[in-house]
């Protein structure tokens, strides 16, 4: 459809658009080969942006979520896909676009997708959790070496473990290392050098390859079999940008094979130079403690207690013997004067007791049964009755009893329990 215009008679932005619109969309559906750049997932609508393989021309592409999610593989940025497609001219924004209702991922993409999945399926059981990772031995005993007979990874990794670490052990199991028969001959390899209680460090070494090289280490079978091992594993498989999904389970990935040697074997001038290091640390921490001591000492030392040690005893001694004899004073002046209080209850006690009575003439009489006779009065004719005086005492028999008008005095209980 032609559109006849003039600078008399232009056209409007908006013909100009439809037209557009409808020349483009008379190239209907049509299947588009090339590669993802770029892939932004939304709630309901993709947005992609597929790329030429060989030119640098893109297009923008979207498409419903649901068909990215029922693809039978993931589809990733990177990929290479095949898509059927419809152009689409925007007339709002004057925007032209590819919608998409199938998407196949083909070659080296399909590739990479099945190895996504795969990723995901065992990343989803647990198998590349960060606690199942073990440490590997700072200078192990034996190494096994699982690469190619005669390769360049087995020469970078004997080469560099020999050269940082002379006397290093390397037991080499030589495998296939891409084709159909690698995977299980480096599981076998496996196997057999975990089995070696001397082997302490395991690594897969191998050179650079395609993907398709490299597909063995992706292998669902060796990955469980690096999960299963009781000894440490290093991937050192192909360069930098290679990832296999081998380097995911082992314990530690090197980008290498030199750089494998380098992490499971120290360097042998570099612990000489530490442990020299710390010689030299240990002898000034050591000389720093000991001037720093030493300075206390001769600190101690000019401090009047330890100058003049007897000094100090010399001012207490003087304290100590005044003490002493104010002690000495305090005790004889309390002995005497206690002394001086026994000797008057002494005196007292004597005057007060009935022997001293009977001491200055004076006599108690009493019946045989110990009875003190009061008065004359408690004595009949006949009766026997003691006398006793200060120095002894006389039985007698009463011949005569006379009364008399006279005070009698009655002994104290004091007096009778002395007599």
């Amino acid at each position: 459809m032609a559109i006849n215009t003039s600078a008399e008679s232009p056209a409007p932005v908006r013909q100009i658009a439809v037209a557009l619109s409808g020349w483009i969309g008379r190239l209907g559906w049509v299947w588009v080969e090339g590669q993802i750049s770029q892939l932004n997932l939304r709630q309901g609508t993709v947005f992609l942006t597929l790329r030429d393989s060989d030119t640098d021309i893109s297009l923008p592409v979207t498409c419903r979520r649901s068909l990215i999610d029922s693809c039978p593989t993931p589809v990733t940025q990177g990929i290479s896909v095949i898509v059927h497609a419809r152009p689409r001219y925007y007339e709002p924004r004057g925007t032209l676009s590819l919608y998409v209702d199938a998407i196949r991922p083909v070659g080296v993409g399909e590739l990479l997708a099945r190895l996504e999945q795969r990723r995901r399926l065992l990343a989803a059981e647990g198998m590349f959790a960060a606690e199942l990772k073990r440490p590997l031995p700072f200078l192990p005993r034996s190494i096994g070496l699982v690469t190619a007979r005669d390769s360049a990874a087995e020469r970078d990794v004997v080469e560099n473990a020999r050269r940082r670490w002379p006397g290093v052990r390397i037991n080499v199991v030589p495998t296939l290392m891409q084709g159909s028969g690698c995977a299980r001959q480096v599981i076998h390899a496996l196997h057999q050098l975990d089995a070696d209680d001397d082997v302490q460090v395991i690594v897969i070494a191998r050179g650079g390859g395609s993907v398709e090289d490299l597909l063995p280490f992706s292998d669902e079978a060796l990955i469980r079999a690096v999960s299963g091992l009781t000894t440490p594993v290093v991937s050192a498989i192909g360069h930098e940008p290679d990832n296999p999904i081998l380097d995911l389970v082992a314990d530690l990935r090197a980008s290498t094979p030199t750089d494998a040697a380098k992490l499971v074997v120290p360097d042998v001038g570099e612990e000489g130079q530490r442990i020299r290091q710390l010689r030299q640390r240990g002898r000034r921490s050591l000389a720093a403690t000991l001037e720093r001591e030493g300075q206390g000492l001769a600190s101690l030392r000019q401090r009047p207690a330890l100058g003049a040690p007897f000094a100090l005893l010399d001012d207490r001694r003087g304290a100590v013997v005044q003490l002493r004899d104010r002690a000495r004073r305090c005790l004889t002046h309390r002995l005497d004067r206690d002394a001086d209080g026994v000797m008057h209850q002494l005196a007292r006690t004597r005057a007060l007791s009935p022997l001293a009575t009977l001491q200055r003439g004076y006599a108690v009489a009493r019946r045989p049964d110990g009875h003190v006779l009061r008065g004359a009065g408690e004595v009949a004719v006949d009766d026997r009755f003691e006398v006793r005086w200060a120095d002894g005492h006389v039985v007698a028999i009463a011949a005569d009893v006379r009364l008399a008008a006279l005070e009698t005095v009655s002994p104290t209980p004091e007096t009778e329990a002395t007599l």
